[in-house]
């Protein structure tokens, strides 16, 4: 692996779009900052007529928290990409246009889809082969397609343009430093090893829990609704590392074949009224927030019938996992925020006679943003040293200094692709998933209401999806 950064040129495709405002110029910024970017140059293309005043002026306020914390080094190489950054105007699906910006690119040159996943087919589409310049890098960010089918078309029109290890297809949920706690955890501890399979586990939790509600983006999430929006891509990403056999490195090509083995090996069992559940929020308060009704917010198109809150069993059917359940769940507008995975062991064979108090099952939580690792166990007292009482020992797991989208272009920039998500495995997270979104479809699945502010429907804080 390379640390030292091979592209001189980051082309974001939807510049003038939320996305790149709100986390990618930021992400980018801290990288700046810390003379992780290499003498990069930024090029901003999107619809809009933007003046060159419009971008800069993005591109400064995005900049300007990264600043503040910055050291005088890194100012100045700040002040360097903001001077030298450059807008373009283009219709990135017009025939020609993508490529005689390129041409003009001082390479080699990563291209960043800030765009929907249609939009970044069409742009893909119209680039031939010959018109891109070797060593460049394409950036796609999530959803990567919109089924099994769609994903790998989209993988045909990108293998014609550049090899595989040059696609970066965005999991910016998983940052370096969780892929490295998780795995450091799983791999660096004797004692958990072990126990780590269904003869010790009784089931996996895999929770993102927000507090947030629609937040102005309707367009794109009544048309994704969370199965595909964060169980699809993310979720299963954390479940595979969670999950998988030890690999002998963690490169990327050992890191990445053991995930894919995983997903491989993984299935959503029908009927799905019994393993997966979905919900949609209506009006509630969150923190004296008032939300309203989702079907009601501005955008949204009541008669699709997004769920806002879903939950599924998957089943790994291997050795390690055969019979062990694995509970993926996210939502939006929820009381409590939750992002963790909980690993939740069997109970004891048997507890000596005459000890009292409560002796319930270890869990093992590990959560995200900031990352933190909590145990539960079972200990004597206070009080009767025959009474158990429950403890949890905690501990705060190391944090990267760069946002979760630095470290993705940390990795675009220099040839890493250890945080992509590997072409095989794209297709194999829809094919898990599209036969439920089928079944949702068909209504076979009912779409329950909880209150926004509330912890979901009432009787989901019971079991998880049928056994």
């Amino acid at each position: 692996m390379t640390s030292q950064t091979s592209v001189k040129t980051l082309l974001i495709l939807g510049a003038s779009g939320d996305l790149t405002g709100r986390l990618l110029l930021p992400g980018l910024a801290r990288l700046v900052a810390k003379g992780r970017a290499g003498d990069l140059t930024l090029v901003g293309a999107g619809s809009d007529a933007w003046t060159p005043d419009q971008w800069q002026t993005r591109v400064h306020e995005a900049f300007a928290a990264a600043a503040e914390t910055a050291d005088p080094a890194g100012r100045k190489e700040l002040t360097a990409v903001e001077k030298a950054t450059v807008y373009h105007q283009l219709d990135v699906t017009a025939e020609g246009a993508l490529a005689s910006l390129l041409a003009g690119l001082e390479g080699p040159t990563a291209i960043y889809f800030a765009l929907p996943p249609r939009i970044s087919q069409l742009a893909c589409e119209s680039l031939r082969p010959e018109q891109v310049p070797a060593g460049t890098r394409l950036v796609m960010e999530k959803p990567f397609g919109s089924s099994e089918e769609s994903a790998r078309s989209l993988n045909r029109t990108l293998a014609a343009l550049v090899p595989e290890d040059h696609i970066h297809r965005v999991d910016h949920f998983l940052g370096k430093a969780t892929v490295l706690n998780i795995l450091g955890l799983r791999f660096a501890n004797n004692f958990l090893e072990p126990v780590w399979n269904r003869e010790h586990v009784a089931k996996v939790e895999i929770i993102f829990d927000e507090d947030l509600a629609l937040e102005g983006r309707a367009r794109y999430y009544d048309r994704a609704g969370a199965l595909r929006d964060m169980i699809q891509s993310h979720l299963l990403q954390i479940m595979a590392l969670v999950a998988m056999e030890p690999p002998a490195t963690i490169g990327e090509r050992d890191l990445r074949d053991a995930v894919a083995t995983v997903l491989r090996a993984s299935s959503i069992t029908a009927p799905y009224a019994k393993s997966t559940r979905r919900a949609r929020y209506t009006a509630g308060s969150i923190e004296g927030r008032k939300v309203p009704d989702y079907a009601k917010e501005d955008g949204v198109d009541p008669d699709l019938g997004t769920e806002t809150l879903a939950e599924v069993r998957v089943d790994i059917n291997n050795w390690r996992w055969q019979g062990v359940p694995f509970i993926l769940r996210s939502g939006k507008a929820l009381g409590v925020k939750r992002k963790e995975a909980v690993i939740t062991f069997l109970p004891v064979p048997h507890l000596p006679a005459g000890f009292t108090g409560v002796d319930s099952p270890n869990q093992l939580r590990i959560g995200f943003g900031p990352d933190t690792l909590q145990f539960d166990v079972d200990v004597n007292g206070p009080g009767s040293i025959f009474s158990l009482s429950r403890v949890t020992l905690d501990a705060e797991l190391s944090a990267s200094e760069l946002l979760p989208y630095g470290e993705v272009l940390e990795g675009v920039l220099s040839g890493d692709p250890l945080l992509s998500v590997r072409g095989d495995t794209a297709e194999d997270c829809w094919r898990i998933i599209e036969p439920v979104l089928k079944a949702w479809q068909r209504g076979t699945v009912p779409l329950e209401e909880y209150d926004a502010g509330s912890s979901g429907p009432a009787g989901w804080s019971g079991p998880a999806p049928a056994e």
